[in-house]
């Protein structure tokens, strides 16, 4: 079946660092954007980063000079590198692809545009 799969993740303590991977099995991403939501408790999604299929990058302003994403070769993984983590990047991150992935597609916790969706891992940064 053709799905996100999604691994890192976990606890640290601020200032550390986390490694969130992302592969897309089953299904072609070579048209679509590749990226990461995350949602906070009592929050609405947020866009935290993504990748163009022309490799033209996406970062929210509260996660730049911080994370860097990154996709392999055959553009089927992206990896998304998160440096001086902040008790505020505690959050579930979602893994997810479409034709655009913009901000503006965070609706009731879920990208709503979005072609899939990743069940999600927790990320906690204890202060």
């Amino acid at each position: 079946a053709a799905r996100l799969v999604e691994s890192g993740g976990g606890s640290v303590q601020a200032g550390g660092s986390l490694r969130l991977s992302c592969t897309a099995s089953g299904l072609s991403v070579d048209d679509s954007d590749l990226g990461w939501f995350r949602q906070a408790p009592g929050n609405d999604c947020e866009l935290v980063s993504s990748v163009s299929s022309n490799g033209r990058t996406y970062y929210a302003e509260s996660v730049k000079g911080r994370f860097t994403i990154s996709q392999d070769n055959d553009k089927n993984t992206v990896v998304l590198q998160m440096d001086s983590l902040k008790p505020e990047d505690t959050a579930v991150y979602h893994c997810a692809t479409g034709p655009v992935l913009r901000p503006s597609y965070c609706s009731g916790g879920y990208c709503d545009r979005c072609n899939y969706w990743g069940q999600g891992m927790q990320v906690t940064v204890s202060s």
